[in-house]
C-alpha cells in the first residue's frame, strides 16, 4: 500500500475513527488497532514476508529480556546479543545480498580464467526488512548496553518495530522515543493533527509533483545516457537530485504527519539538506535518523574521532562503505559511500565538522555570498555522487563522469523542461522560506489571511489530484 495511493487514502481514515472514537479509552485496545492496522498494511505488499517480520520481532522481543535479565552473567549477555544480530543479519545477507556476493565471486574468478557454476536465488526482497531490522538491532544493543531496560508488553514491543507510517522507510526509529510514547494515555489535539494533515500535504506535493516530475526526465537522460552530451547527462544528476530528495523526504513527511494525527511523534528525517554549507553539515541533515544510528552504534564504538589519522580514516570508511552497502547490492552504492567518504574526511581530519551547526541564513532572508558559494558548491559535489546512487552498474556511472567531465558539458542541454525548472525553484523557494521549521509550510503561509491561506492549501491539494496518475513506488522501498 503505498501512501499516494487511493487504497492509502481510505486505509487511514477507517485506522483514525477506531483509534480514536472506538479505542479512545483504552491504551491497549488502541495499540492493538495500530499494530491490526500495521500487519495489514504490510501484508498487503506480501502477506507471506509478514511472518518473517513477526519472527524478527519475537526474536528480538525475547532476546531483550534474555539480556536483561541474565544482567550479572556476561557470557550469557553477549550470547544472547550474537543470536539477535547474527541472525537479523542473516536475513538480511540472503535476501539482500547473497547474490551480490555469488556473482562478485564468480566474476572474479572469471578474472583468472576460470568459470565457476554457481546458482544464484530467485528471492524477492521483503519491503522495509532493512529498516524494521535495525529498529529491533538497536533495541537489542541499547538493552546489552544498559541503557534502557526492555519492554515486557509484546504488543508494545511489536508496535515499536512494526508501526505501519515507519515501517517500510523509515525514519528508523528508537525505543528511547518511540516506546514511551506508546506506553503512555494518547489524548487528541486539534493543533497536532491540523499540523500533521499539512505535513502529509507538503509530503505529497514533495513526491507526486516534485519527485514524479523529475523522475520523468531522469529516466530518458540515464536509460539513454551514451547518446546524451556531458550538460544533458550533468542536468540528469542534477534532476535525480530533486528526485530523491522529493521522494524519500516527502515519505517522511507523510510518515510524520500520519503518526502526528495519531498522537505520536517520530524522529525527523530531513532538515533541508540541500542548504548545507559543507559535506559534514548535509550528512547531519540527510536521512538523520540513519546517520544517527550509524554513528551511535558502529562510528562511536569503533573509536570515532578519537586517535591518529589512520584509525580516523579507517572509522570514516568503515561507516560510508557500510552505509553505501545498507542502501543495495550495487558496487554503485558501495562507491557512493566511498566518494562521500572522500569528501567528508578533510573536514573529520581537521576537526572542521561540526562547523555550521546553525541555519542557513538564520534570521534573515537572503544568505550571504560565502554562504551562498557553500551552498553551490556542497550540492554540486552531492549531485556528483548521486550518479554513483543512479547509475545501474559501475560501468555506466564511468561512462557519465567520462562524458560530463568532457568538452561536451559546455554545450546546451538536448533535455531542458522550462516549465519544470520554474516549478523546482518555486519549490526551493518554500523549503528556504521555511527553513528554520520542522517541514516547510510549517512556516509558510502559516500567518496569511485566512482565505488566502486555505486557498494555497487547496491549490496545492488540487495540484496534487491533477499531477497524480498511476501510484508511482518510493525509491527507498528497494532497500
Amino acid at each position: 500500500m503505498l501512501f499516494n495511493s487511493s487504497a492509502y487514502l481510505f486505509f487511514f481514515p477507517i485506522v483514525f475513527i477506531l483509534y480514536w472514537m472506538v479505542a479512545f479509552r483504552s491504551l491497549r485496545f488502541q495499540n492493538v488497532i495500530l499494530l491490526i492496522a500495521s500487519y495489514y498494511f504490510y501484508s498487503c505488499w506480501d502477506w507471506r514476508f509478514l511472518f518473517l517480520l513477526v519472527f524478527s520481532t519475537l526474536l528480538d522481543y525475547a532476546s531483550g529480556i534474555a539480556i536483561h535479565k541474565t544482567d550479572v552473567n556476561q557470557r550469557k549477555r553477549k550470547f544472547w546479543l550474537v543470536l539477535s544480530i547474527g541472525i537479523n543479519l542473516g536475513f538480511l545477507a540472503v535476501f539482500k545480498y547473497y547474490n551480490f556476493f555469488v556473482d562478485s565471486f564468480a566474476e572474479l574468478l572469471g578474472t583468472f580464467g576460470m568459470q565457476p557454476h554457481i546458482s544464484t536465488l530467485s528471492l524477492v526482497l521483503p519491503v522495509g526488512i532493512s529498516f524494521y531490522t535495525f529498529h529491533g538491532l538497536s533495541y537489542v544493543l541499547d538493552i546489552y548496553y544498559k541503557r534502557i531496560a526492555p519492554t515486557y508488553s509484546f504488543i508494545n514491543y511489536s508496535l515499536f518495530v512494526g508501526f505501519f507510517p515507519l515501517l517500510v522507510a523509515g525514519p528508523i526509529e528508537r525505543a528511547t522515543n518511540l516506546l514511551p510514547q506508546l506506553e503512555r494515555k494518547r489524548m487528541f489535539k486539534y493543533e497536532s493533527a491540523v499540523d500533521g494533515v499539512r505535513q502529509i500535504l507538503w509530503g505529497l506535493f514533495k513526491k507526486v509533483i516534485i519527485a514524479d516530475t523529475c523522475a520523468t526526465y531522469v529516466d530518458i537522460i540515464f536509460n539513454g545516457s551514451a547518446d546524451f552530451s556531458g550538460s544533458t547527462l550533468l542536468f540528469g544528476a542534477f534532476m535525480f537530485a530533486f528526485q530523491i530528495y522529493g521522494d524519500f523526504s516527502g515519505y517522511s513527511d507523510i510518515a510524520l504527519g500520519s503518526a502526528r494525527l495519531l498522537g505520536i511523534e517520530l524522529l525527523q528525517n530531513f532538515r533541508y539538506p540541500y542548504f548545507s554549507r559543507n559535506i559534514a553539515e548535509f550528512w547531519r541533515k540527510w536521512h538523520i535518523s540513519l546517520s544517527t544510528w550509524f554513528k551511535d552504534y558502529l562510528y562511536i564504538p569503533l573509536g570515532g574521532s578519537r586517535g591518529g589519522t589512520f584509525t580516523k580514516l579507517r572509522n570514516i570508511f568503515i561507516v560510508f562503505l557500510i552505509s553505501g552497502f545498507w542502501h543495495g547490492a550495487n558496487w554503485t552504492f558501495i562507491f557512493w559511500g566511498a566518494f562521500n567518504a572522500l569528501l567528508i574526511a578533510p573536514s573529520i581530519l581537521q576537526n572542521r565538522n561540526r562547523n555550521h551547526l546553525g541555519i542557513a541564513g538564520a534570521g534573515r532572508f537572503f544568505p550571504s555570498v560565502i554562504e551562498l558559494l557553500q551552498m553551490g558548491l556542497t550540492f554540486f559535489l552531492v549531485v556528483l555522487g548521486w550518479i554513483f546512487f543512479r547509475a545501474e552498474n559501475m560501468t555506466q556511472a564511468m561512462q557519465i563522469f567520462g562524458t560530463i567531465f568532457s568538452p561536451s558539458v559546455f554545450s546546451l542541454p538536448t533535455v531542458f523542461p522550462k516549465y519544470e525548472l520554474i516549478l523546482l525553484g518555486v519549490f526551493m523557494l518554500i523549503e528556504w522560506i521555511g527553513r528554520e521549521h520542522n517541514y516547510a509550510l510549517q512556516g509558510f503561509a502559516v500567518n496569511w489571511y485566512k482565505p488566502f491561506r486555505y486557498a494555497f492549501y487547496l491549490i496545492i491539494a488540487l495540484a496534487i489530484v491533477i499531477f497524480s496518475g498511476k501510484a508511482q513506488e518510493f525509491i527507498y522501498f528497494q532497500f
